[in-house]
């Protein structure tokens, strides 16, 4: 799946650097619902993954992956991050990764998979025709799709999405999610993901930076990785062996020392969302890429001039074994 994300994560650099205007808000309804004190993150009303899901513990205390100085050399020490999210648009697309909150009455379309059927979820999916898509419909890229199903709260994924003039949409790969759940996808399988991991539990959202606290691990990219993938991963995107290249799955944290204090408000919540949860690779792709979904509140400038201010120096891989109850779960030790 590499090609078209390739393509996708080069786009992204240009729309980065854009000053785009306003539009390109991230779901069909209002700011989601906070969660309280403790909580894990939600999303109108659904939780984004039970509070004790490997997504959304913290891993600020503990120790280094045995291999974090090579992991962070193989993507690259001087490389910096990188917003892949904004607001406006860009070629006609909205800049990041859109998803679409739907009521538990919206029908139910078939889904024909062309590249990746074995290792998809069946349709049919809760996708309205007009389902926003990433980069928009003339896109060329990984037109990823995301919906939210927020009366039985069940994520739904395409990759590669197309829609049919039947109501029916084509896509490589798809998958469900049930958000009150610790389930992950088969072992050995892709998702609309590189890593088979769920996309949107890793976007950062304005809402929840707006709200001044991100309580979940973000989705980043590398351009290199390893033909290997480790937990809460289903699967890698490479035929790699090279043992100095991180395995999909790698959780990465900036380092506690960074200071964040000089950072405008909205990159400082990114920025301590870092530090604490971490950000966990996802798919190949520009080194440094973090994920996030579009939204007119977004200040594309300040996002772009002061995350460039981060280096891959700064950041650090963690061993996030001692968190694991089992290899098919996402639950995660206190």
């Amino acid at each position: 799946m590499s090609g078209p994300r390739a393509l996708a994560a080069l786009l992204a650099l240009a729309l980065g650097l854009a000053a785009c205007g306003s539009s390109g808000g991230e779901s069909d309804g209002g700011p989601s619902p906070q969660p309280s004190a403790g909580a894990g993150p939600s999303l109108e009303g659904c939780a984004v993954l039970p509070a004790d899901d490997i997504w959304n513990r913290a891993v600020d205390a503990l120790p280094l992956d045995a291999r974090s100085a090579e992991y962070v050399a193989s993507i690259g020490r001087s490389a910096t991050l990188h917003p892949d999210f904004g607001s406006g648009s860009f070629d006609g697309g909205p800049i990041g990764i859109p998803f679409a909150v739907v009521s538990g009455t919206q029908p139910r379309v078939p889904i024909v998979f062309t590249a990746y059927g074995d290792e998809s979820d069946p349709g049919p999916y809760p996708v309205p025709a007009d389902a926003p898509i990433e980069g928009g419909p003339r896109a060329d890229g990984d037109r990823h799709v995301l919906v939210v199903d927020r009366g039985a709260c069940v994520l739904f994924e395409l990759y590669r999405a197309f829609p049919n003039s039947d109501g029916s949409w084509s896509a490589d790969s798809g998958a469900r999610f049930d958000l009150r759940s610790h389930a992950l996808r088969p072992a050995g399988w892709t998702s609309a993901d590189a890593a088979g991991l769920p996309i949107l539990p890793g976007l950062v959202r304005y809402d929840e930076v707006a709200a001044g606290e991100i309580r979940h691990a973000l989705r980043f990219t590398a351009p290199r990785t390893r033909r290997a993938y480790v937990w809460p991963a289903r699967h890698f995107a490479s035929s790699r062996n090279d043992a100095a290249l991180p395995p999909m799955g790698q959780r990465f944290r900036l380092r506690a020392g960074f200071e964040v204090g000089g950072f405008s408000r909205d990159t400082q919540v990114i920025l301590r969302a870092l530090q604490r949860y971490g950000m966990m690779l996802a798919d190949n792709g520009s080194a440094w890429f973090l994920s996030g979904a579009p939204n007119s509140g977004w200040n594309n400038d300040a996002l772009v001039s002061e995350l460039r201010g981060v280096h891959g120096s700064d950041f650090e891989a963690v061993d996030v074994s001692s968190l694991q109850v089992s290899p098919d779960s996402g639950q995660a030790r206190p």
